[in-house]
């Protein structure tokens, strides 16, 4: 799980290190010829706002998978820094500090629904 806020949102929260990730997705060639003349007429780079949404989404779901990895039951403090649009593809940086809860309060991923 995911929070993007500045604090725990439970005091019996246990704040861990810092975690971050990388993504740099590499665009479609053709595509990105075809954004180049949309940038000279103007309008939306819809092919971009789709590489930097799939970028952006790939990068926290690998952020929950490395806070799972190292133990942590999610991230919180949920950052994003500036994606930008790079020559043929788009970078993303995430990061977070891994967070773990009390046993206690850990949920279970046992649910049985009928």
């Amino acid at each position: 799980m995911l929070f993007a806020l500045d604090q725990p949102p439970r005091p019996e929260m246990e704040v861990g290190e810092l975690l971050f990730v990388v993504n740099v997705s590499a665009a479609n060639i053709v595509a990105d010829v075809r954004e180049n003349i949309r940038n000279l007429m103007g309008g939306r780079m819809v092919h971009y706002e789709a590489l930097v949404e799939e970028a952006l989404a790939s990068a926290l779901a690998r952020l929950e998978e490395k806070a799972r990895e190292r133990g942590y039951d999610g991230v919180v403090g949920v950052k994003i820094a500036h994606p930008q649009v790079v020559d043929g593809g788009v970078e993303v940086i995430v990061y977070g500090n891994g967070y773990r809860l009390p046993r206690n309060h850990r949920p279970t991923h046992n649910d049985s629904t009928s």
